[in-house]
Order: structure tokens, then C-alpha cells, then sequence
């Protein structure tokens, strides 16, 4: 079944040192454009995320977004900058001095000073952190394409509704055309006996006449060609691979069937009929941007 290039997926996961949460959601894109944002110590794992994702997703502009709490109690270790606290404190006492103001430095004043204290982050698991982001992420991306084939399932539903809509126009152009062309003779037929009078008609003349402009007007091919298009449309839509870039170039077909069809239309109905299946492709046209 296809799948729409819209879609979203959501997942939290609790871990044992910190809590992940990866929100995917993606637009229609010609291609893959794939932009992931992460916390930026975990910007190691970008490739890594990326892999995962190329595996159920191949359209779409895809914005992943990757949030980690970290929820230990050790996260990191207070380091006391001994010498830098030294130099601030000379340099005080000296200003001190200068100015002749009150030598008033406290433990909590000086500790306020940048790198005076610094927090130094211990050691990066990096093999259990990937094992719980994997698990935040295979979720959120098992969401995402749920949301996907939901969407797909709308998607095609209305484009089975616009094929059967070109089918009825097809058939009523296939059937309409031997009508125009015996309404023509009738229409030949009468002029020359208004021109002739009781004069003998000359049928072989009259069946040349004919001949030449059901030739002119013929649209059996593009007739055949178009039924084909619409077959293969209706398969396409069956399949489980993307397709929308298949589906794009038959549609192109099709417009281009319709065009030739409208061009050497002789009569009104099959004219107006020919400006709806027009109309309806380009619907479908429309429609099938949004198929990955």
C-alpha cells in the first residue's frame, strides 16, 4: 500500500542514567532531505540515526529532533580551580590596596568567579546510550510510518475514485466516437443532395469522405495507450515500494494522451468529456506529490 510523504512520530524512553525523546516528522520532498538535530555531545550518533531511518524512509524532507535529559545523580564531578581562585584574589587584594577600599573578600564572593568552580562531565557510555536512543527511535520511526500508510490509505481511496472517473470518461469517448462519424456521413449525405438534387449520389466518393475525416478524428490508439496508463496507475498504487516518482511519469502520459484526444475532437461532447479527463488528471497529478 503507499505511503504519504506527511507524516509524525513521537517517543519518550526513560533509561537507566536519562530520559530520550525523538520526534520525527517529514513534508513532501522530491527527494530524501533528511536534517536531524541532537543534544551536542550526543552529535556523535547523527550517522548512526541517519542509517536507522534510510531503512523506512526514501521521500520526503524529514526533520528529526533528539532530546536527552540526563537524570543520574553522578553526572558530573565539581572541580575546584585552586590557582585560578589564587590569581583573583591577588588581584583583588591589590585593587584593594589602589584604591584604598576594605579588603571585604569572602569564600562566597570569590567562588562566584568564572572557573573558580567547574563541572567536569564523567565518562560518556556511548554503547548503552546508543542501545537507548536505538530504542526511542525504532519507536518514533515505527509511529511515523503508521501515521504514513494512514495517510497513504486516504491518498488512495481518492485516487481510485478519480480513476474510476477517467475510466467512465474513456469509455463514453470509445463509445461516442461511431456516433460522430455516422452523424457526419448523415450531415455529408444531406448537403449533397441539397446540391445534386435527384441527381445519382456517388456512395464511393461519399464513403472516401468519411473515411478520410474518421482518420482525421480517430483516437484509438491514445485510447488504448490511456487505458493502459490507467491500469498501470492502479497496480502501482498496489505495491508496497514508493512509487510516487513512477506514478509522476505515467500521469505525464496520460496528460499527454488527453491533449492529443481534446486536439482532434470533432465534436462538443467528446470535447467537454476530453476537458474533464483533463481535469481529473491533473488532479491526480496533484494528488500523487504527496506519495513517497
Amino acid at each position: 500500500m503507499i505511503k504519504s510523504m506527511t507524516g509524525f512520530g513521537r517517543c519518550e524512553v526513560v533509561g537507566e542514567n536519562g530520559r530520550f525523546t525523538v520526534e520525527i516528522k517529514s513534508v513532501n520532498h522530491r527527494y530524501l532531505d533528511m536534517n536531524i538535530r541532537t543534544p551536542k555531545k550526543m552529535s556523535f550518533f547523527e550517522n548512526a540515526v541517519r542509517g536507522e531511518l534510510k531503512s523506512c524512509i526514501s521521500r520526503g524532507k524529514v526533520d528529526v529532533y533528539i532530546s536527552y535529559e540526563d537524570l543520574s545523580e553522578h553526572a558530573g564531578a565539581v572541580h575546584y580551580n585552586r590557582e585560578t581562585a589564587r590569581e583573583y584574589l591577588t588581584h583583588l587584594r591589590r585593587m584593594a590596596e589602589d584604591f584604598g577600599l576594605a579588603d571585604d573578600v569572602s569564600v562566597s564572593v570569590l567562588s562566584g568567579y568564572p572557573e573558580v568552580f567547574t563541572l567536569e562531565e564523567t565518562g560518556v557510555d556511548e554503547e548503552k546510550l546508543w542501545k537507548e536512543l536505538k530504542g526511542a527511535l525504532l519507536k518514533a520511526a515505527e509511529r511515523f510510518v503508521e501515521s504514513r500508510v494512514l495517510e497513504g490509505r486516504q491518498l488512495w481511496e481518492d485516487l481510485e475514485e478519480k480513476l474510476a472517473g477517467i475510466r467512465r470518461r474513456t469509455d463514453f469517448i470509445e463509445e461516442r466516437f461511431p456516433e460522430v462519424v455516422s452523424a457526419y456521413r448523415r450531415r455529408l449525405e444531406e448537403k449533397v443532395r441539397e446540391l445534386l438534387g435527384s441527381a445519382e449520389i456517388d456512395e464511393n466518393r461519399i464513403l472516401t469522405e468519411v473515411t478520410l475525416f474518421a482518420d482525421r478524428i480517430c483516437v484509438d490508439e491514445e485510447l488504448v495507450r490511456l487505458k493502459s496508463h490507467i491500469e498501470a496507475v492502479d497496480k502501482a498504487l498496489q505495491e508496497d515500494i514508493p512509487v510516487g516518482r513512477k506514478l509522476d511519469f505515467i500521469v505525464q502520459e496520460m496528460n499527454r494522451e488527453a491533449n492529443t484526444i481534446l486536439s482532434k475532437s470533432g465534436d462538443l461532447e467528446i470535447t467537454a468529456c476530453a476537458i474533464e479527463l483533463k481535469t481529473e488528471i491533473e488532479k491526480i497529478r496533484e494528488q500523487i506529490q504527496n506519495i513517497e
